[in-house]
């Protein structure tokens, strides 16, 4: 009998690529016989992180598409023969019975082949406003899959298909009850701020922070803030590009042995229960891995996101009382600070933020959507 293949399309950004992994995963530990292919872009993280997966990939050279600017849009098409020649190629050889996109680049085009080519196709959308590839494709495809249920909304399904809501599929290890594995980061003792931008980091975010603490530091304001919050150690997460920045500014301070600023953490989502609040950026996965350990947080959206997505995935968290969310071009200097401080003083606010965010998490998301998409295989194989 021949294995169910599902091809896995989606990248561009870690926010793409890892909710496909991490269904990879789910679908091959409840079905050892699955086969699963990724298709990515050249430009994405994909060629960095896909040839220690262990699974079979191949990377197009798909252009993005820019809405704002439609001028650029010359190498998208330019690129399209050979984009469709390696589509053509890898559903050739590959003949996969079930085709997922998660978003990025190359979604679209392998769930046009797969609609095209007579196969099932799926869906997994992150955000509270889906991307375009959701909403283009939603019309056409068997299952989908949110991360947000307010998403559903802003589709058109067709009749006959299903639409789910299970959360966005967080790695399994991220709800593991071993917490005490070797390579775990040496998170400090007692309460922790979380400071993180993405497995890129968030250079505005950094700054903002930066101008809040280095104003707090100074002769004119330091009698206005008082001493550093009792017990309290920050762990800045600020990126490969932007640590050594971040860190030079940070040796400045009168508090620079309680701040750690590393460029990233391994592991991150599988270690949250160490932090009693993040102050970060607002991409549906990190909201994912926030939500599923119960952490509170202070959300900045990135301004530039996509249709944004990153605001619409934060407020869905403050209008359930998980999270409270700051624009950036908003904010007035010293407020992030000073907000971080407020909530950190309250330990009931604290509490109810996190009992908000763990009723939001869902941490066996990837198995359900893994379960629903065995299923839609089954009806296939019949």
């Amino acid at each position: 009998m021949v294995p169910p293949r599902v091809l896995l399309a989606g990248g561009g950004t870690g926010g793409h690529l890892y909710p496909a992994l991490n269904i990879a995963e789910a679908l091959t530990q409840l079905e050892p016989s699955v086969e699963c292919f990724f298709l990515g872009g050249k430009r994405g993280i994909e060629g960095d992180v896909l040839p220690g997966t262990g699974y079979d990939f191949r990377l197009l050279e798909v252009q993005p598409l820019f809405r704002q600017r439609p001028w650029r849009n010359w190498r998208f098409f330019a690129s399209a023969p050979r984009v469709w020649r390696g589509l053509r190629r890898t559903f050739g050889e590959f003949e996969p019975d079930l085709v997922l996109g998660t978003g990025g680049y190359v979604a679209a085009p392998a769930l046009a082949w797969g609609h095209r080519t007579g196969r099932r196709v799926a869906l997994q959308e992150q955000n509270a406003k889906p991307g375009l590839a959701t909403r283009m494709f939603a019309p056409r495809a068997d299952q989908i899959h949110l991360g947000y249920p307010e998403a559903e909304a802003h589709l058109r399904v067709r009749s006959g298909a299903t639409v789910h809501a299970f959360g966005n599929p967080v790695s399994p290890r991220s709800s593991s009850a071993d917490r005490s594995r070797a390579d775990d980061y040496d998170w400090p003792e007692g309460r922790v701020l979380l400071v993180v931008g993405g497995s890129q980091g968030a250079r505005g975010l950094n700054r903002c922070l930066l101008a809040d603490l280095e104003r707090a530091a100074s002769a004119e304001t330091v009698s206005e803030i008082g001493t550093w919050p009792a017990d309290l150690s920050v762990v800045w997460v600020a990126g490969p590009d932007h640590a050594a920045e971040v860190s030079a500014r940070v040796q400045q301070l009168p508090w620079s042995d309680r701040i750690r600023v590393v460029p990233f953490i391994p592991d991150l989502g599988r270690q949250l229960d160490r932090v009693t609040l993040a102050l970060s950026r607002s991409g549906a996965m990190l909201v994912a891995e926030l939500c599923a350990a119960g952490r509170p947080a202070l959300f900045v959206p990135f301004p530039a996101a996509a249709g944004g997505h990153q605001t619409a995935n934060a407020v869905a968290l403050r209008d359930a009382g998980a999270a409270e969310v700051r624009e950036e071009r908003d904010l007035a200097p010293g407020e992030l600070w000073a907000l971080c401080g407020e909530i950190l003083s309250d330990s009931e606010r604290i509490a109810r933020m996190a009992a908000a965010a763990q009723a939001r998490g869902r941490p066996d998301a990837a198995v359900r959507i893994a379960e629903r998409l065995l299923d839609l295989l089954e009806r296939t194989a019949v």
